[in-house]
């Protein structure tokens, strides 16, 4: 299809605009940032100075690096632990048949679909009856399962619209079920696979209420729930908060940036083509 000029004029007029949108509170906040402590808001989205001591002071007064760190841990398990229960679960739900999968498949998507705020009650007791309230565990193991029911969906998609023709090849050379998932399949879908991780780790990084009901202690906090005690703690000063919230943003940002390109092509097609 061929689009004129003023077409194209237009749409690019749209993506710009809101654009400009999404960016301009991302960029008050870290104008915000660098801005002195003592300076007035005038609603000018530019830094009054470059005052980057704020975010030393962020990350020493608020105990940021004990934040991050539970952070880091609960994600990297979480993400590893799903990923690859998710991609075995989804393959077989994808390419096998076996009696009763139509069915165990709708019990994955209930993960999907039970609000966490309804479970979030007798989780916590059960956790508690097993002693792992207040440790890493009463965050990874909810989170996982929810990041299993997502991630099941997400790669059963992709399997079962996966090439059957690099299926049959690798069947013709005598690979098994285990070498048709690791050594073709997986591979190929390494777009899919980020997609997954990608949204799998921005969930499990902004997970707040968890982290409120399971944990007491100051040293497992992650950094959501960190963040939100901070700003308790230091209500009138803009600058600080701004300069902790880029703190606790600036992973997932990383994430994403190192990951764009083959989390955008997991998204536009999650799938490879014949």
């Amino acid at each position: 299809m061929i689009t004129s000029t003023r077409e194209q004029v237009v749409t690019y007029a749209i993506l710009v605009f809101f654009t400009v949108i999404a960016l301009v509170p991302i960029w008050e906040i870290v104008a915000t940032a660098l801005s002195s402590s003592t300076a007035v808001n005038t609603g000018v989205p530019f830094p009054r100075g470059f005052h980057l001591h704020n975010f030393v002071d962020a990350w020493n007064r608020g105990h940021f690096g004990s934040y991050l760190r539970s952070s880091v841990i609960v994600s990297v398990v979480v993400v590893v632990a799903s990923g690859v229960l998710s991609t075995l679960a989804a393959y077989a739900f994808g390419t096998m048949r076996f009696p009763g999968s139509q069915v165990l498949f709708y019990v994955f998507l209930l993960g999907l679909t039970i609000p966490e705020e309804a479970l979030v009650i007798p989780l916590y007791y059960d956790l508690r009856g097993m002693n792992l309230t207040d440790t890493y565990w009463a965050l990874i193991l909810p989170q996982t399962a929810q990041s299993i029911a997502f991630g099941t969906f997400w790669m059963r998609s992709y399997f079962r619209g996966s090439s059957r023709s690099l299926v049959e090849a690798a069947r013709m050379d005598g690979a098994s079920s285990w070498a048709v998932l690791w050594r073709v399949l997986v591979p190929a879908g390494r777009p899919a696979i980020t997609t997954m991780i990608v949204i799998t780790f921005m969930w499990t990084w902004n997970e707040f209420l968890l982290a409120l009901v399971m944990v007491t202690s100051d040293s497992r906090r992650t950094v959501p729930l960190g963040l939100a005690f901070f700003q308790g703690a230091h209500s009138s000063d803009t600058s600080l908060l701004a300069a902790g919230a880029v703190l606790v943003a600036l992973p997932v940002v990383l994430v994403y940036l190192v990951f764009q390109r083959s989390f955008i092509e997991g998204m536009l097609s999650g799938a490879v083509k014949e």
